[in-house]
């Protein structure tokens, strides 16, 4: 448990203790009470009927007295074991509902985050476009072997957008776990990195949609290779200027997203056939991140939180208008829909 949920859980249980202690400690001092006043009568000497002297000399001890001579000790006051068991079944059964209640207030709050993050990305591709004459900027994706280029240097559709925001922080998801690929990239694996995060392995947690961006031929790179597939020519490694006012929808048109959307696994996608990231190892790139859904960027700079596949499919991905999960018989869409040639 985290310290955080341990304090929150601490506060919430000590006033129930507080209300608790008092009453039980009164109970045990009243039962106390009650067993010695009983013993009281018996224990007190009586005077003998005889004896007219020691009668008149001595008077009998009043109840008061003989509570206070005979009191016994008091002793410590503690638990019961059924008092310790009662308190223990309230603490188990008020930790099955608020336990799952904070898991979904974080979740959340990190929703809001990776929202907030969207919104400056959406805005900083904006502002690109204003010093670009409205021209996307030139497509990067998962580079992590800095050495195919000369000199050897991270180049990143993210770096490019870089100055126009405030810090590269907002390119980091709050939901970034990773995923089970990075252990095996052979860039990271090259450059002897072990990152935990896509953020601190490709400088960003978020996936460019290269339909929707620039590419030039020697220049786009995606996971280490300048071969970046143009489904408008049916080429590979084309230069392909792309500009806002081209797009059929910019409203509509998805440009961005965040890496991981909980409909990619595999008891979402059977086989991994249409979105490509819970497939079996070594080709595994899924891991939950937001169960949740997911943060979006369009076109026209807005962002919006996308909770399932039916707001996934329908968003369009290229300049003509084509939806992501539109039927297509390019021999290169290897899950017969547009997500796999412009995603």
């Amino acid at each position: 448990m985290e310290v955080s949920t341990m304090v929150r859980f601490g506060f919430l249980i000590h006033p129930l203790l507080r209300s608790l202690l008092p009453s039980l400690r009164r109970g045990r001092r009243g039962r106390a009470r009650f067993r010695c006043l009983q013993t009281c009568s018996l224990e007190a000497v009586p005077l003998s009927e005889t004896d007219s002297a020691a009668k008149s000399a001595r008077r009998e001890p009043s109840r008061r007295h003989v509570w206070r001579d005979v009191q016994p000790r008091r002793a410590r006051a503690g638990f019961t074991l059924i008092e310790l068991l009662v308190v223990i079944a309230i603490i188990a059964i008020l930790a099955a509902i608020l336990f799952p209640v904070f898991a979904r207030a974080k979740d959340a709050a990190r929703s809001t985050a990776c929202f907030s993050n969207a919104r400056q990305i959406g805005l900083a591709d904006k502002m690109y476009l204003t010093d670009y004459d409205d021209t996307e900027p030139i497509f990067y994706a998962y580079n992590s072997d800095p050495t195919i280029y000369a000199p050897a240097q991270h180049k990143g559709t993210e770096v490019l957008l870089l100055p126009y925001g405030k810090t590269k922080e907002m390119f980091k998801s709050p939901f970034d776990f990773g995923g089970p690929y990075l252990p095996q990239d052979p860039g990271l694996i090259a450059q002897g990195r072990s990152p935990l995060t896509y953020w601190e392995a490709y400088g960003t947690s978020y996936r460019f949609d290269h339909c929707m961006f620039t590419t030039v031929a020697g220049e786009s790179s995606q996971n280490n290779f300048f071969s970046i597939y143009d489904p408008r020519t049916q080429t590979f490694n084309a230069t392909q200027l792309v500009r806002e006012t081209q797009a059929d929808d910019p409203a509509g048109t998805r440009i961005i997203r965040l890496e991981m959307f909980p409909f990619f696994e595999a008891s979402q996608d059977p086989g991994c056939a249409r979105y490509g990231y819970d497939c079996a190892p070594p080709f595994n790139y899924y891991r939950r991140w937001n169960p949740l859904g997911g943060s979006m960027i369009f076109a026209d700079g807005h962002a919006k939180h996308i909770p399932g596949s039916a707001g996934f499919d329908e968003a369009k991905v290229d300049p003509e208008g084509h939806r992501s999960g539109d039927a297509s018989s390019d021999p290169n869409a290897w899950s017969g829909t547009w997500y796999s040639l412009c995603d």
